[in-house]
């Protein structure tokens, strides 16, 4: 029986759990093992490919992202060369006993259009020639910028099948842009999204930060409709956190607005001022976060991050690579002087052949994962499916966790004679608090050793 303990939550916005395990409870693994060992008794049949592009014009003050600004001396023709043997080293790994099929794909940042045209076609050659991805013929989501957004790298992606372009704006307003610390004129902004229409990319969302200084329900409602004009398929809507080693975190060192129990209140008020405008115009609520158009066509990738399953395979030094029993990756961190330092090491790396770092996830371990991924999804977990796979039941496993959740108003009591699993609205405005609240002792020990960097 699986139980964590935790503090009652006494903030709203305590992490952002789009992964569980973090990269910072991450490790060297001991022998570094072989790809084609870790590889050779998973399914190959419906992987996940991500591709990791780690550069991106500005850093906006809130981004922890592993990605740096610019790229000096050809070192993007230099980070897609290793790339390309990283690519080639994975695909051996996986080997030919059995068929190898890709279900779905994403390249991510960073900012993938920070590549020019040509190199974006290079980047769909390595996921299509060197991987065996059939880009046209499954989802393929791709990350953007308002300034990188231009008409010759998107002609690129619409023509090498992308479904779904993702951009991040974060404010309509020029003033709360600015003091998020990324600068750009509302023009700039509306043209790439009319470059992104003009495209006929199916599905385009649009990604909005509330919790910003200055923001006011009427200047969030502004953004919401300025985006709600474009009829976005999807509609992310992220509380702004201040991070430590990000701009924002170094303008906040003396610990003011982020630990402030007005800007929580704040923040959630926006939520849910943002949430309801949403709802009453056609919006279907996926996630605390994102939204998705209720005739908007669905492309049956995954969404929002959930892949309670494994069989993902991550190319690029700051992307994840899941098998059932192990998460990897490379070194991580965030102030940029090391960022620029990982980058520089991948770009000159030879031997793909064996994992670096990462964390065993079995056991407890999976179960958590599974319940973390699933229950933060509007729909919920399904309970016959947790049992399928684990032979036991939430209940079974975490009840401690779920009756601290249901004092707390934050499960929907109605759930479980539909077979789920599922949190209440209450309990969805508090997903930040509620992830981290089921991290395992291990995890949060191994998080709370790392040393930032």
């Amino acid at each position: 029986m699986s139980t964590t303990t935790a503090a009652p939550a006494t903030r709203p916005y305590l992490s952002y759990v789009y992964a569980y395990p973090h990269k910072t409870a991450y490790r060297p693994l001991a022998g570094r093992p072989a790809l084609r060992e870790l590889w050779a008794a998973e399914r190959k049949d419906a992987l996940s490919l991500y591709l990791h592009i780690p550069f991106c014009e500005v850093r906006c003050g809130f981004c922890n992202l592993f990605t740096r600004i610019g790229a000096p001396d050809e070192l993007t023709t230099r980070y897609l060369d290793a790339l390309d043997r990283q690519a080639t080293a994975v695909r051996e790994a996986l080997g030919d006993e059995e068929p190898v099929r890709f279900a779905a794909a994403a390249f991510g940042g960073g900012t993938p259009t920070f590549l020019t045209a040509a190199e974006l076609e290079r980047l769909c050659d390595i996921a299509e020639k060197r991987m065996g991805a059939e880009l046209r013929s499954v989802p393929l989501s791709v990350e953007t910028s308002p300034s990188t957004a231009t008409a010759d790298r998107l002609a690129v992606l619409a023509d090498r099948g992308t479904t779904r372009i993702s951009i991040g704006v974060q404010s309509f307003v020029e003033a709360e842009a600015r003091a998020a610390v990324r600068p750009q004129r509302r023009a700039d902004v509306e043209a790439a999204l009319d470059r992104i229409r003009d495209a006929r990319i199916p599905v385009l969302n649009i990604d909005l930060i509330y919790g910003i200084d200055g923001q006011t329900e009427d200047s969030w409602r502004a953004s919401l409709d300025a985006a709600l004009g474009w009829r976005p398929e999807e509609l992310y809507l992220y509380p702004l956190y201040v991070r430590p080693l990000t701009g924002l975190g170094r303008l906040d060192a003396d610990g003011g607005a982020s630990a402030d129990a007005a800007w929580d209140e704040q923040r959630l008020r926006l939520y849910r001022a943002g949430r309801d405008h949403l709802l009453a115009h056609g919006y279907e609520q996926v996630s605390m976060r994102m939204f998705r158009r209720a005739d908007a066509p669905r492309t049956d990738g995954p969404d929002d991050y959930a892949c309670q399953t494994d069989g993902m395979i991550g190319l690029g030094c700051g992307a994840r690579s899941y098998t059932t029993k192990l998460h990897y990756s490379f070194d991580y961190a965030v102030e940029m002087r090391e960022v620029r330092a990982i980058i520089d090491g991948y770009a000159a790396t030879e031997d793909f052949s064996r994992a670096e770092v990462g964390r065993y996830v079995d056991g407890d371990e999976a179960r958590r994962r599974h319940l973390l991924q699933s229950v933060l999804q509007a729909e919920g977990l399904r309970l016959a499916d947790y049992r399928e796979r684990f032979g036991t039941s939430p209940a079974d496993d975490f009840p401690l966790d779920l009756a601290r959740f249901e004092a707390r108003g934050w499960l929907d009591a109605s759930a479980g004679a539909s077979g789920l699993l599922r949190l209440s609205p209450e309990g969805l405005a508090h997903s930040d608090a509620l992830g981290p609240e089921l991290f395992s002792p291990d995890v949060r020990a191994a998080m709370a050793a790392y040393e930032l960097k």
